[in-house]
Order: C-alpha cells, then sequence, then structure tokens
C-alpha cells in the first residue's frame, strides 16, 4: 500500500472503515481479491489480495476480527536478503507480531484486532504503539508526517462517515482522485513530486495497481471491495467479499 486511511470507532455504525491504494510496479505479479491460506498455520482464510512474488499481502484480513495493511517507507534502497513486508501482513493475521522489526526492510504497518490498532514501524527506529479510537494514515514517509494525499482520503473518509450512506463509491472516487499535491500542500521539497503526489498515480511502470475499501458495520458484518487497474491506469476488474468479524 502507498496511501491508506482507517477510521477506528468514529462512527457507531461502522467501527472500522479503511481505504488504500496499492502503488508497485506493474511487472510485479500479484493475484486479486480471494480468500487463501498463508504459508505458516493459520486458523482462519486470509481475505484479500496476494503478492506472487514473495507470497504476503499489502491489505488483508480474516474472520477472527483481524486487519492489517502494510506501506514502505521511502529514500532507502531494498535489501534483497531482508525479509518480506508483506509477510508482516500475513504474520499479523495469525497473530504472530515479528521479534526483529529490523530484519524488514523500511515499513509503516497498522494491525487491527479486537483490541484496537496498533502501528509498528523501523524507521527512524523500531515502534510498537497502540492507537486510540479516530482517523489514522499511512503513506510513504513517516507516521506522524502525513502527506497531501493521505490527508485527502483521511477527508474523503471523514466525509463518508458524516454522510451515513452505506455506498463504497464516494470512497472509491476519492482513490482515483489524480490532482497533484499544489505547492501550499507539500510538507517537505521532494524530488518525486508532482509524479507520486496524487493518490491515484497513472503510470506505465510504476502506478496505483489496485484500489480497496473495507467496511465492518456495528453487528460484526464486513464487505472487502478492490478495483484493479493495468498499467494504462484503466479498470480491469472488481472484487467483492463479504466476511463476519463475529
Amino acid at each position: 500500500m502507498c496511501v491508506l486511511a482507517l477510521a477506528w470507532r468514529m462512527h457507531p455504525n461502522w467501527p472500522l472503515v479503511a481505504a488504500g491504494n496499492r502503488d508497485e510496479r506493474h511487472e510485479r505479479a500479484s493475484a486479486p481479491l480471494g480468500r487463501w491460506m498463508a504459508t505458516q498455520p493459520h486458523n482462519h482464510a486470509v481475505i484479500g489480495g496476494r503478492d506472487l512474488v514473495a507470497g504476503g499481502s499489502w491489505l488483508a484480513l480474516n474472520e477472527a476480527g483481524r486487519l492489517a495493511a502494510v506501506t514502505n517507507v521511502r529514500g532507502e534502497a531494498a535489501d534483497p536478503a531482508k525479509l518480506s513486508r508483506g509477510s508482516l501482513v500475513t504474520d499479523m493475521l495469525a497473530g504472530h507480531e515479528p521479534e526483529d522489526l529490523n530484519a524488514y526492510n523500511p515499513f509503516n504497518l497498522i494491525a487491527v484486532d479486537r483490541d484496537g490498532p496498533l502501528y509498528l514501524s523501523n524507521r527512524p527506529d523500531p515502534v510498537r504503539r497502540p492507537l486510540s479510537p479516530g482517523m489514522h494514515g499511512l503513506s510513504n514517509g513517516l507516521f506522524d508526517t502525513l502527506w497531501p494525499k493521505t490527508i485527502r482520503v483521511q477527508m474523503a473518509l471523514t466525509a463518508w462517515l458524516e454522510a451515513g450512506s452505506a455506498s463504497l463509491e464516494p470512497l472509491f472516487a476519492a482513490l482515483a482522485d489524480e490532482r497533484p499535491a499544489g505547492a501550499a500542500e507539500r510538507y517537505e521539497p521532494d524530488p518525486y513530486e508532482p509524479v507520486d503526489s496524487p493518490v491515484f498515480i497513472r503510470n506505465p511502470v510504476y502506478g496505483t495497481r489496485c484500489s480497496t475499501v473495507v467496511a465492518v458495520d456495528h453487528l460484526g458484518r464486513g464487505r472487502i471491495a478492490e478495483r484493479r487497474f493495468n498499467a494504462a491506469g484503466s479498470l480491469e476488474g472488481e472484487s467483492v467479499l463479504p466476511f463476519t468479524w463475529a
């Protein structure tokens, strides 16, 4: 994932809603949203997209009341000797918190279980921080430095909660925003901007591969919806799966 907004207990009817985009090289093979079993023992199927190169995921959940999403932290070249960041997602879904956060390339991760959200990262230093009810966001910077794209998705999610609609279309519309960040929005000079500043990145080499929305109501009834895009930025598939958090 490269941008994610997550609302935890901000609305009595929707205790958890998350919306985010995965940005990745188009050549990296992945499987669409589905139910599958991770390599290590899981009592519940993983529900999410799957990275076919390393076997993990960028955003996934299970019916044990767990959800996890990961982004990389930009600024350092990836070390191929380190563990896959996608395995953090499947490990957290299985209830296995990593012992050595520095065994992975730079990352941000939000994991949710019945106790609430937890933030993990290894930049600038290893951190494990419970998150309070409210709006939280991730991108490819440090957790406390929200990028303009993150703020835009958070604002759209807040507006969706206030509107009281069950339609996910307003959230998908926000995730399709291709406007670059204006000069007044940028938090620091960045050589990648404005190319990478939109919520949705249309690029034939590295761009937005999928948009995902997760919504869980007060009865534990949930749905996860995914829209997938090709190298031209055109919609090439869509999936919706129901699930239950008992």
